[in-house]
């Protein structure tokens, strides 16, 4: 296996280093991140874990690229975890050391564990013979999943599975050394750290963290040389609505039409905002979708067509198919089926929980996603949402929760949606709309919104009960906490 970050392979030193990552007006070159992150892997070399306080910053860079370097698995810790949780996370996967910035305060469930001050410039001289390379199998990063029927699981991510998404995407992309990524993702997630920060590196390119989202930061960053913009659906939720203000038509707009790629994923992006960036830019915003244990699993390519509500073909080397409750491959793939992957792109396992990792994984070596999907005839995917929380049974049919949601998106009156199923003595399940008001007047009423799924979709599809909130629970992924609103 090659290096899994080959540009940092002679960048110590170099005087003409390009630029690697830049948080606002901190910047480090390359040769600037190979002597930072040489002389912390050096100290930390032989560890068998160590945790990274994974802050929107550039000594979280420093520190995971350091611990990959040095072959020791990271495990990024999301600094607004709660304490009980925290310590769960730090008992499962027992790390030697903590790596944090310096004026990082952290909680006291890490007080049991050595700090390391994590700096920007080389502490000490990097080592002159450099670190081996660590089989292809050896795990780079633990990454803790959120719990839902019990606490996280720590998936196990080898450096064969970074590096195959890594290159899957460079494949469907067109991703080189020449592009820039403009991100404002936290870094304790595949999304923003796999792909938004060992993305580029591993290319060769540079990446700008915006630390905080922000339209006019999109805009700076993109008139600026940016090529490629990553984000969450609330992220283009908020530029669409930028873009459909007084001020949408300039700098914004324009930002967004000159990007080479405009990438949404962890979530599904509405139809209605699909359609309201395209309108205002004429650039369509593609979708792939990935989790923490198969990374990356498909994607539109650059070259392809964006298509809203599809998350486009299974990537090089990723093999899919859709299967039914009973294990049934479906062979007629416009019927509804949970998604299940096999490639080089899956994780090891979970740690510590064999049981767990058994359970995941079918006798052929397929991963049960738990996402339920169709296929189109020419091979894009389309998802309909989680087995759990998201495919309704009502009435005899199947009914998948998102297409209801875009379904009530495209009313006038509605700002936010969320769908899901409650028990129903006569349907089995009745479908539930969760609805933030588009404005402060009188919402649209029960009936009219239910009628207005009927005449898109189809009469059993219309929700049997409407709720209104002022805002759906979100994670900071922008993930739609169904569980809560079922809570």
């Amino acid at each position: 296996m090659t290096s899994l970050l080959p540009a940092l392979r002679g960048a110590s030193g170099r005087t003409d280093s390009p630029e690697a990552v830049r948080f606002g007006e901190h910047v480090l070159t390359y040769a600037q991140l190979a002597d930072a992150s040489a002389s912390l892997g050096a100290r930390i070399a032989g560890a068998g874990r160590v945790a990274v306080w994974a802050t929107s910053t550039p000594e979280t860079v420093v520190a995971v690229v350091a611990a990959l370097r040095a072959g020791v698995p990271a495990v990024p810790l999301n600094p607004k975890t709660g304490e009980k949780e925290l310590a769960h996370i730090v008992a499962d996967s027992a790390p030697s050391v903590v790596l944090a910035g310096a004026d990082d305060e952290l909680p006291s469930a890490l007080g049991g564990l050595e700090r390391i001050d994590v700096g920007t410039a080389a502490a000490a001289p990097p080592p002159e013979a450099g670190f081996p390379e660590p089989s292809e199998e050896s795990p780079a990063l633990v990454v803790y999943t959120s719990g839902t029927t019990g606490p996280p699981k720590g998936a196990v991510l080898p450096r064969r599975a970074i590096a195959a998404s890594l290159d899957a995407l460079e494949d469907a992309w067109g991703w080189t050394g020449e592009d820039v990524l403009v991100h404002a993702l936290p870094l304790f997630h595949v999304h923003g750290l796999i792909l938004g920060v060992l993305g580029p590196l591993r290319r060769g390119g540079s990446v700008r963290h915006l630390g905080r989202f922000s339209a006019e930061g999109v805009a700076r960053e993109l008139l600026s040389g940016g090529t490629m913009l990553f984000g969450v659906p609330t992220m283009y939720h908020r530029l669409a609505g930028e873009l459909a203000g007084p001020a949408g038509p300039g700098n914004l707009a324009k930002a967004l039409a000159g990007a080479r790629l405009l990438v949404s994923g962890s979530a599904a992006l509405p139809v209605h905002d699909h359609e309201r960036i395209a309108a205002a830019t004429g650039r369509g915003v593609i979708e792939r979708y990935g989790m923490t244990e198969t990374l990356m699993n498909t994607g539109v390519r650059a070259d392809g067509a964006p298509r809203a509500g599809t998350v486009g073909p299974p990537l090089a080397g990723v093999e899919l198919r859709l299967v039914e409750e009973d294990g049934t491959v479906l062979r007629e793939t416009a019927s509804i089926g949970e998604i299940q992957v096999r490639g080089p792109n899956l994780f090891t396992g979970y740690l510590n929980r064999p049981d767990a990792t058994a359970a995941a994984f079918t006798e052929d070596g397929f991963f049960r996603t738990g996402d339920m999907a169709t296929i189109d005839p020419d091979g894009y995917v389309r998802i309909v949402g989680r087995k759990a929380t998201d495919l309704i049974k009502s009435g005899g049919y199947k009914i998948g929760a998102g297409e209801i949601e875009n379904a009530l998106l495209e009313h006038p009156g509605v700002r936010e949606a969320a769908v899901t199923g409650e028990p129903d003595a006569d349907l089995g399940e009745r479908i539930v709309a969760w609805v933030v008001p588009a404005g402060p007047g009188a919402p649209p009423g029960e009936r009219e919104l239910a009628d207005h799924v009927a005449d898109l979709l189809a009469p059993h599809k219309r929700p049997r009960v409407v709720r209104y909130l002022d805002a759906l629970p979100r994670n900071e992924l922008g993930k739609i906490m169904k569980r809560s609103l079922r809570a």
